[in-house]
């Protein structure tokens, strides 16, 4: 249409059902093409932009437009658009998209602030901001309460790992948790979560519970921060611990096992992802005992994790079979994916050690939980600040959609 106009209509006031029926069906009295529309509303308060194509001879439209908006209560204003600015906007429809998800107990202005500007620095633009987490009472206890803010941004940052780099320096200033995704198919489609289990999906390090009914605890404790910082090789320190438990009763299992806590907000993920057909896995450096366990709890699907040796109802201080170290853990990532016929960018993997980063590195998405500074670097994402239930937050859901 070679006369054609394009204009940007911008509506603010007071929402109320019906608004944008009764804008909207101004514009289809004299059939107008609607190029974009975009609306949202905070505290009943909306914003709406459509953005048109007009013949040249607009003003009987945009008049009875202005009239229905004085109707209505509503502040409507215009925005003529030129040919050239519009076209060079469709043709940045194809620039790389992100998704940045600021988690906390609350949102301060200083975080929107601090990551915003790390955006615009970044030469990344912000397109859309929503709030997942749910609404907050004025009386909240903030200690136990969590938000979250998502933002879409579009570009190609000018450094990644320069971004990168200053979000986890921004995640730490700020006791937040800051995640960065690319905004691609896979991300809406996850199918499968794979957990570390000790210090993960539970509060605790099984092999230091057992420790301390063996009387060893200040000595096993002391090689496993060493393996979980990645100063150690996982099987040879697994090896020299199990060996402090020989001859420990295997009624000791029972009674450790009554006390392990599980991690915040495990039990709602876990449900959440399962009624939405989720496949969810243990793989662990720690036992099976207590992963089959968690798994009849739970409702789990996979469970790998090593074998205790019990010979005459007491523990031999080895391990049956093979070890679940770094590698196996990737190993059986891929293998379950496979026999579920899915792709390793539809898995989500989550741990906390340095035994974890393979399969964290091999997930579509992978997550250092409360993890060990080495492994928070090590890892394309992290989470220290919520609870396992802010991993919905990371795949888009919102927090009114789980409600039951």
């Amino acid at each position: 249409m070679p006369n054609e106009q394009i204009i940007l209509i911008h509506i603010t006031g007071q929402d109320r059902p019906g608004l944008t029926a009764n804008l909207t069906a101004v514009l289809a009295d004299y059939a107008v093409d609607i190029l974009d529309i975009g609306q949202s509303v905070i505290h009943d308060f909306l914003t709406l932009g459509i953005l048109v194509r007009l013949p040249t001879n607009s003003k009987p439209v945009l008049k009875d437009m202005l009239f229905r908006a004085h109707e209505l209560g509503v502040t409507m204003k215009l925005h003529p658009l030129e040919k050239a600015k519009y076209e060079s906007w469709v043709g940045a429809a194809n620039r790389q998209r992100h998704i940045v998800t600021l988690l906390a107990r609350h949102i301060s202005s200083k975080q929107i602030s601090s990551i915003t500007s790390t955006m615009s620095d970044s030469g990344l633009n912000i397109d859309t901001i929503h709030r997942l987490s749910g609404r907050m009472p004025l009386d909240s206890d903030l200690s136990l309460s969590r938000a979250c803010v998502e933002f879409t941004v579009r570009g190609t940052p000018d450094d990644m790992p320069a971004l990168r780099a200053k979000l986890l320096d921004l995640s730490a200033e700020l006791q937040v948790d800051i995640a960065f995704q690319e905004d691609n198919i896979f991300r809406r489609n996850r199918r499968l979560v794979a957990f570390d289990m000790d210090s993960t999906l539970i509060q605790a390090e099984v092999i230091d519970e057992l420790a301390k009914e063996a009387g060893a605890g200040d000595k096993v404790a002391a090689i496993t921060e060493q393996a979980m910082r990645g100063e150690l090789d996982f099987t040879q320190s697994l090896t020299k611990r199990l060996a402090l438990l020989e001859g420990l009763d295997e009624s000791v299992l029972e009674t450790v096992y009554d006390r392990l806590p599980l991690t915040e907000g495990a039990e709602r993920l876990i449900r959440v992802l399962k009624s939405v057909g989720y496949t969810v896995a243990i793989l662990s450096g720690g036992f099976t005992y207590f992963g089959n366990r968690l798994k009849e709890r739970l409702g789990l699907d996979y469970v790998y994790a090593n074998q205790l040796e019990i010979e005459g109802g007491k523990l031999t201080g080895k391990a049956l079979g093979y070890i679940v170290d770094a590698n196996k853990k990737a190993e059986l990532l891929k293998h379950i994916a496979d026999k579920e016929g899915i792709s390793l960018q539809q898995c989500i993997a989550v741990g906390d050690g340095a035994n974890d980063l393979p399969m964290l590195n091999l997930a579509g998405l992978g997550i250092a939980f409360h993890a060990k500074p080495k492994v928070k670097q090590g890892a394309r994402q992290s989470i220290s600040t919520l609870g396992l239930d802010s991993i919905l937050y990371l795949i888009g859901v919102r927090d009114r959609e789980t409600m039951q």
